[in-house]
């Protein structure tokens, strides 16, 4: 006899410790498939990390299950304040359960969801390392919208001379370097204002207005991340005459998976760029990185490929392709 699987809704708030702990077994399964020469995800942190929105964000999750092993999992985020048109998807499907529909049938319920909610754009990425996603995203009719490139550095290959170069300020320099990993509340507003620079990032095709970030916001993050139990840094470049943040950069650190560090976005404004800011900031946290987080092999950053700009520091410093990460774009109106 063969057994129907079915798509059932999956409360992560109230689900058990197990439930939990079975979806993050899935979502390490799907991990170590695509990047097995890398430190394998923890099934603990990602069962954590189900449960994680900000307090303007809602979500709606499903899973299909086999008895207490869960073969696929899907999760439909969205924000009740801004990009009111969108939603960002994930999907995973346990690499010993593909080509069965599941993804399939986990993708008709989010969709069922995003036009419950009236989004009418959803967005989620693929990894060139799972094949399997690209040919997926091909399959729901979405659209490519904003390519980026995976690279990573090799730690011990880096240059100490121009790390040293470009730390080098000129005499009666107005700005100084803030790191921390919990914002001081003095600096708190000024780091919300500095960190929607991103804004300027390139967005390629992506329909998404720009994301207006709130100190509450902030502190639900770092929250989020002390629950998970990964270390964030955060430097930051002030001029002193004025106080403000001109620029930023952040990494982030799980002592379980010591050998990667993944750098987080990077961004200075576009009125103080031109001093070297961004390169102060790269050479200074990794140097600070590299005794803060022992053990550190390989850090790994992506670049949207119309970037120029940042890639073009990334490749000084030794950074090298290892993946391609797609961001994709499907409209639902447009389905039939």
């Amino acid at each position: 006899m063969t057994l129907t699987l079915t798509v059932e809704p999956f409360e992560a708030r109230t689900a058990s410790q197990e439930e939990r702990l079975a979806v993050g077994e899935l979502l390490a399964a799907g991990f170590i498939h695509a990047f097995p020469e890398d430190p394998p995800l923890r099934p603990e942190q990602e069962a954590v990390s189900l449960t994680h929105l900000n307090s303007t964000e809602r979500d709606a999750q499903f899973v299909i299950r086999d008895g207490t092993r869960m073969l696929a999992w899907g999760r439909l985020s969205w924000d009740t304040e801004q990009n009111l048109h969108n939603a960002h998807a994930r999907l995973t499907v346990h690499p010993q359960a593909r080509g069965r529909g599941l993804g399939t049938q986990v993708a008709r319920e989010l969709e069922h969801v995003a036009r419950r909610e009236a989004r009418t754009t959803v967005t989620f990425g693929t990894t060139d390392r799972n094949p399997d996603g690209e040919a997926f995203a091909r399959h729901l009719g979405a659209q490519p919208a904003l390519p980026m490139r995976v690279s990573r550095l090799d730690m011990t290959a880096l240059d100490a001379r121009q790390l040293r170069a470009w730390q080098t300020r000129p005499d009666g320099d107005e700005y100084r370097l803030h790191v921390w990993t919990v914002v001081p509340d003095e600096y708190l507003e000024r780091v919300v204002d500095m960190m929607m620079v991103m804004n300027t990032a390139p967005k390629g095709d992506l329909d998404m207005d720009d994301w207006v970030i709130t100190p509450q916001m902030v502190r639900e993050w770092e929250a989020m991340i002390a629950e998970a139990g990964e270390t964030r840094l955060l430097m930051a470049a002030e001029h002193l005459p004025s106080g403000r943040l001109d620029g930023y950069t952040e990494v982030f650190w799980d002592q379980h998976r010591a050998p990667l560090l993944y750098q987080g976005a990077t961004a200075v404004r576009p009125e103080a760029r031109g001093l070297g800011l961004g390169k102060w900031l790269k050479a200074a946290m990794l140097e600070h990185a590299a005794q803060e987080c022992p053990g550190i092999h390989w850090v790994q950053t992506n670049n949207a490929n119309v970037n120029a700009a940042m890639l073009g520091i990334n490749v000084a410093l030794g950074f090298q392709p290892w993946a391609q990460f797609t961001e994709w774009q499907l409209r639902l109106p447009e389905l039939s």
